[in-house]
């Protein structure tokens, strides 16, 4: 039976450390939110709103058990259906003021299915990954970022960026609109490869490597200057991100099929969106180059 108490410790010590790099750049602290499930389980949400730094960025760690998974989990497992259920994660979303500075997203997670093997052992899996949203395409930025998710997957297989991006790629896709999200990064489940050391080892750099793809682009974007129209760009963009978020993610859905903490499971939000209908842009303004700036592309030139 495996163990998942180091798991549990060690996306504590992550949030503690992504939290405080964050504040120490937005001269703000986080809002701490702890909140219990009646069901089973708790955890703490971080905030931070209307900054000077940030829109919203809210950075969670779950835990919770359950008598049977929510069906968002098992839609590619049918055969662990009713079972009970341990999980948890770190899931963070940063909506910066700057409408030049991406948005990003992080989840990583351990899933378990109590005792239906035939061996009488538990089932596990690691999940998790992390992307980027911009309003303004900075081919810089893309290149960094990519090439952090590279060299963190590279040190334990090198299939396995080329295979996870391709999987991000196809995940945060808005089919109702046929376009990207973001510019992607890397995603992926149902990972067990190697035995669980390896698993979470795995799941371990990912989360170190947040900060390391996250802080320099964050830092090149957030005091360039901008005008209103920027932001009113920006706040269409998040129109996209909101609609990703209600109508496709995964993550959205198990936290409210598991009877979460509402707030902390929206907290992905932006506090301010945007739609219009059909919207105008200037050809070839930075506006109108960033759908094909989204891609998907192959920012490393490996592919």
């Amino acid at each position: 039976m495996i163990d998942s108490a180091p798991v549990k410790s060690y996306l504590d010590g992550l949030q503690r450390r992504i939290t405080s790099a964050i504040s120490e750049r937005g001269k703000t602290d986080f809002f701490v939110d702890p909140w219990l499930r009646p069901e089973g389980g708790g955890g703490t949400v971080m905030v931070m709103e209307e900054s000077a730094l940030m829109d919203r960025a809210g950075v969670n760690v779950s835990h919770v058990f359950g008598k049977a998974l929510p069906p968002s989990a098992t839609a590619n497992r049918p055969e662990l259906s009713g079972r009970a259920f341990e999980a948890m994660g770190l899931s963070l979303v940063m909506h910066p003021v700057n409408p030049f500075a991406p948005t990003v997203h992080m989840n990583i997670r351990l899933l378990r299915a109590y005792f239906v093997d035939s061996a009488g052992e538990d089932v596990w899996w690691f999940g998790g990954g992390m992307d980027l949203t911009p309003s303004y395409g900075f081919r810089e930025d893309a290149v960094h970022f990519h090439q952090t998710c590279k060299t963190t997957l590279d040190a334990f297989d090198r299939g396995y960026y080329p295979r996870f991006k391709k999987w991000c790629d196809d995940y945060f896709y808005l089919k109702h609109r046929d376009e990207p999200r973001g510019i992607g990064g890397i995603f992926y489940d149902d990972f067990a490869d190697g035995g669980f050391d390896n698993a979470f080892a795995m799941m371990r750099a990912v989360g170190d490597s947040f900060l390391l793809a996250y802080l320099p682009i964050l830092d090149r974007r957030t005091h360039l200057p901008y005008t209103e129209a920027n932001k009113a760009w920006q706040t269409l963009r998040r129109g996209r991100y909101v609609e990703f978020n209600l109508v496709h993610d995964r993550g959205t859905l198990f936290g409210l099929q598991s009877k979460g903490h509402i707030d902390g499971i929206l907290m992905s939000l932006p506090t301010r969106v945007g739609w219009r209908y059909k919207p105008e842009v200037t050809p070839n303004s930075p506006e109108d180059q960033l759908r094909a700036f989204l891609g998907p592309h192959d920012w490393l030139g490996i592919e």
